[in-house]
């Protein structure tokens, strides 16, 4: 039986070696610090928080996040494990004391017997005689690494930074406001002519929202994450300083497109929302990155007509990082398919949070050492958190060409929109139409309790 080899020794590499030892394969986790140092880590301990000490709700009942934790328990995790002992006070919230967590994590790793610490840079493709290897190097891949990967998938398969524009949960969307309509109705090669879902704006509303762009806080980014401007992918804010129709040339341009509602009033300017994912669960606005804070980045975004109750699934930002064109390089097994003993596991994948990193390196390590005991190993299934992020990731996400000219898919936390519809009875002596909170509640409770249902028989 081969050894797996695990380059990275954050929250994903540091989960993909328990779970693979812990399943009886013996593990090598190769880490660079200290060896090479980061921009961002202060210590050479695994699975360092470099960022917020927060994993977010905890509700593994009604939320997304908190049933990844649940379902990252079941499974024998050891990052939840140790976020668990390491917890502080936060509401509903899981925070950790990040140096105890970390130290926590170091410790069960060091003392396990079929894990082998290698403080070292792998400098490259990993060598040929690893036949089952596991990179999990995060969005600060060493740059010998990530040009190696580049080299081998293509010079379009890695990105460097995030333009990310937000993305809308389509049931909040008021369909009485906003219309289906491509530009010209041309239908693209895999469209119909109304692909777009279209926000028209008056003078005076348009004219409100430049003033609200412009005077909105923007997140301070720290030195290692600063990333260039590019004029195709410009936030929508330095577009509004560049002049205040700037916008209406670009992304919020009124070409080409008549309400049906109102065909003979023309829109002052259109916000187009671009369908995201296969399940038409989650659309994402064209061309609407930004350097806004996140409040406030909701308050903004819901003055446009249609968006007036949106719930987001992601909000908009830049940033710097390093991510694969998952689903282009990627097998569903999360193996790269121009080398198929390199696996990747973590924020590298394109998924985004602390969570959401450990689950793919829990999902890696599962698979890996199945795979070096001869076994056929299972992936999860669709309808829980794990296999949701994974379906995302290698082949949920409808890539289509974006506002700026670059390919689509970008880094997504995990959330319900990622998982396929569930159906909720209505309660029996309701009249009319059910909706409002008592209902979103009850659908993310069916959307927990099948996952966990689901989840069960997988492990």
């Amino acid at each position: 039986m081969s050894k797996i080899h695990v380059i990275g020794g954050g929250l994903a590499g540091s989960e993909a070696a328990w779970q693979a030892a812990a399943a009886g394969v013996d593990v090598v986790l190769h880490e660079m610090r200290p060896v090479k140092p980061t921009d961002a880590h202060h210590t050479d301990g695994f699975a360092e928080l470099v960022c917020s000490n927060s994993f977010r709700s905890d509700d593994h009942e009604h939320n997304a996040v908190g049933l990844l934790h649940e379902e990252m328990r079941r499974a024998g995790s050891l990052i939840m494990a140790c976020a668990d002992k390491c917890a502080l006070p936060a509401g509903g919230a899981l925070a950790v004391d990040r140096d105890g967590f970390s130290q926590m994590v170091s410790e069960a790793l060091e003392a396990n017997p079929r894990i082998t610490i290698a403080r070292e840079e792998i400098a490259g493709l990993p060598p040929a005689e690893w036949d089952n290897v596991i990179v999990a190097t995060g969005p600060l891949t060493s740059p010998a690494l990530a040009a190696a990967i580049q080299e081998l998938t293509g010079e379009d398969s890695l990105a460097f930074f995030d333009a990310i524009a937000p993305i809308i949960h389509y049931d909040s969307i008021d369909l009485d406001t906003v219309w289906a309509q491509s530009r010209y109705d041309k239908p693209g090669p895999a469209g119909t002519g109304a692909d777009y879902l279209n926000c028209p704006m008056t003078e005076a509303q348009y004219q409100g929202f430049i003033d609200a762009l412009l005077a909105a806080p923007l997140h301070e980014f720290k030195d290692w994450e600063m990333v260039p401007y590019f004029d195709g992918c410009l936030p929508i804010e330095v577009m509004a300083e560049r002049g205040r129709e700037t916008l209406r040339f670009g992304p919020m341009k009124p070409v080409g497109l008549t309400n049906p509602r109102d065909p003979e009033t023309k829109p002052y300017a259109v916000i187009q929302l671009r369908q995201d994912n296969a399940l038409g669960t989650l659309w994402n606005m064209v061309g609407f990155q930004t350097k806004m804070r996140y409040g406030v980045q909701t308050e903004i975004f819901r003055m446009i007509p249609g968006l007036e109750n949106a719930q987001f699934a992601r909000l908009g930002g830049l940033h710097r990082n390093t991510f694969l064109n998952s689903p282009k390089v990627l097998g569903p097994d999360l193996k790269l398919k121009a080398d198929p003993r390199l696996r990747f596991a973590g924020q590298v994948t394109g998924v985004e949070g602390y969570v959401e990193s450990a689950a793919m390196g829990l999902i890696c390590g599962r698979l890996s050492a199945a795979e070096a005991k001869g076994e056929t190993p299972a992936l999860p299934p669709a309808t829980t958190a794990f296999g949701a992020l994974i379906g995302h990731i290698t082949g949920g996400h409808l890539e289509a060409e974006s506002y700026s000219g670059a390919r689509s898919f970008q880094p997504m936390n995990v959330n319900f929109g990622l998982f396929p519809p569930v159906e909720i009875k209505k309660p029996e002596g309701l009249k009319g139409r059910w909706r409002g909170p008592d209902k979103a509640k009850a659908k993310k409770k069916a959307f927990t309790t099948r996952a966990l249902e689901d989840l069960a028989g997988w492990l």
